[in-house]
């Protein structure tokens, strides 16, 4: 059964892709506010799916605190893309295996998702599906890491997942759209990657 969905999924990421609609649900009311700036850097980040033991599931992390944009935010694993990455694939694949331990010869890789660019941190980022055949033994970088947020395909496609608040980030104050994910507020970047991969693989009406 798992391998059928995976077959699927790999199938639709070679279509047309949602885009920026399915990304910009999830967005802060703020965000369109926000002159785009010149790219400073590109990162690679990846949405690895496993079964656990049967379902779908994918991965999130929390990462540490430190005197940066992204401090303590829940993300994907990735990262900068370095001059001795081939591609943004390597890169996803390589900072995944640094930062959460899954080996990258261990990720088959399904396809990509659209890139975003980030405001706050300049960066354009580049998301990549992966999968792996069994559940990963996961060691983190405590470093980098806090924590993994491991969650089920079908409860990510429940919409009662989904949220908004009031935030105050920075100068800015807005609606923002966010997964509750086991009492983890996901939003954001991450969020709006997250929201094109579910409407690529939700079902069918």
């Amino acid at each position: 059964m798992t391998e059928k969905v995976v077959s699927e999924i790999k199938k639709r990421l070679r279509e047309p892709l949602p885009g920026k609609s399915a990304q910009f649900q999830m967005a802060p009311s703020f965000r369109i506010s926000i002159t785009k700036k010149d790219v400073s850097a590109q990162a690679g980040v990846m949405v690895l799916l496993y079964p656990n033991p049967t379902q779908l599931h994918l991965v999130l992390i929390k990462r540490t605190e430190y005197p940066g944009t992204h401090s303590g935010q829940i993300s994907f694993p990735g990262g900068k893309f370095e001059k001795t990455d081939q591609s943004f694939i390597e890169t996803a694949l390589r900072e995944t295996e640094e930062e959460i331990g899954v080996k990258m010869s261990d990720i088959e890789i399904l396809g990509q998702l659209t890139p975003l660019y980030i405001p706050a941190s300049e960066f354009e980022v580049y998301p990549v599906v992966g999968f792996t055949k069994s559940m990963p033994l996961f060691r983190i970088d405590k470093n980098e890491v806090q924590y993994l947020i491991e969650t089920d395909l079908d409860f990510l496609l429940n919409p009662s997942t989904k949220s908004i608040k009031l935030y105050t980030i920075e100068e800015y104050q807005g609606d923002v759209p966010y997964f509750n994910i086991e009492g983890n507020e996901v939003w954001g970047a991450t969020a709006m990657i997250l929201n094109e991969f579910l409407e690529i693989i939700k079902p069918e009406p």
